[in-house]
């Protein structure tokens, strides 16, 4: 059967040599459709690098929480060591009633991650959470569990690290009132979270109305001060020079009769954290304004999300969180 004249001609000039081709002049193609501009690339977020960090009074489980605020503060700073100074977990509030929505369950993944990736994670229990303080001197996975610590700064400073509340005297001698006080404090916060939810609808930052009231009290500030004194005079009795702490969501750093006292503040009022430089610096950080806003996501996306993700032997697939953290 004859082939067809052009499938001849095609197999006859595969087969010369190939000095015997006569060239082909190059057909005319269409020129190539302009591309459209890409988008530049997002710039990596700034990760600032500490020796140590401290943060407590975080209250997970509650609606006062300040979890986003948190989640973000974790993802652009690393320390070499995480010390967790106390009411991580509000235990207190979640006898009454569970509550733990996704970005709590993120912030406990978060932390969870950088102890396996080699940061020293200490936690130090304070009230809310103290069921904790049974543990004291085992380790989770890679979290130590202490009822306190001494922190050694890079100048040689010997600086004693507790939550606080075992100085309190309402605690001590008043727990009922403690009880009742927490009530109260949390409808504060309530008051604070709608307040902050139009303010920064109508484009400002976040400004806590509950820490405010809190200071213009005359005897919330004496109480305050005479905190302070004891916490510097139980660091002195046990040969430190100063003492880091949590507890009254009050941060600040001072010197008191030649001792130093730290306070690293809260995550529900203040949002505020302790560092150490790598030179030994102590400072406050306030995260007031998320670098990294977190998307929104309806309910049935989270769903489909995490149905499409493989399953991690590390992290079971029901608590996944959400959003890369």
């Amino acid at each position: 059967m004859a082939l067809p004249a052009k499938l001849s001609s095609s197999i006859v000039t595969a087969l010369l040599p190939t000095s015997s081709r006569k060239a082909v002049p190059p057909t005319a193609q269409e020129p190539p459709a302009p591309t459209a501009p890409q988008p530049p690339a997002a710039p990596a977020h700034t990760v600032h690098q500490y020796r140590a960090i401290w943060v407590s009074d975080v209250h997970l489980g509650t609606a006062g929480c300040q979890a986003h605020f948190l989640l973000d503060f974790l993802k652009h700073n690393e320390s070499d060591t995480l010390y967790l100074v106390g009411d991580i977990i509000d235990g207190w509030q979640l006898r009454k009633g569970w509550y733990w929505p996704q970005a709590h369950n993120d912030v406990v993944q978060k932390i969870m991650r950088k102890a396996r990736k080699g940061t020293r994670v200490i936690y130090v229990p304070g009230n809310h959470d103290e069921a904790a303080r049974q543990f004291n001197g085992l380790a989770f996975g890679d979290i130590e569990v202490h009822e306190d610590f001494v922190h050694v700064t890079a100048t040689g400073r010997r600086l004693w690290v507790t939550h606080g509340d075992l100085f309190d005297s309402v605690m001590q001698h008043a727990r009922w009132l403690a009880y009742v006080g927490d009530s109260l404090y949390t409808a504060i916060l309530a008051l604070n979270r709608y307040f902050n939810q139009i303010r920064i609808r109508c484009g400002f930052s976040y400004w806590s109305l509950s820490q405010f009231l809190k200071h213009q009290v005359k005897n919330a500030v004496s109480y305050i001060n005479s905190f302070e004194r004891a916490m510097i005079e139980e660091a002195r009795h046990r040969g430190c020079e100063g003492v880091i702490c949590g507890h009254i969501h009050k941060a600040e750093i001072r010197e008191i009769d030649g001792q130093l006292y730290c306070n690293d503040g809260d995550w529900v009022e203040s949002l505020s954290a302790l560092v150490e430089t790598l030179e030994g610096e102590l400072k406050i950080v306030y995260w007031t304004e998320l670098r990294a806003p977190p998307v929104a996501m309806s309910r049935r996306a989270r769903r489909s999300q995490r149905a499409s993700q493989p399953i991690d032997h590390e992290t079971p697939q029901d608590v996944r969180p959400t959003e890369p953290v």
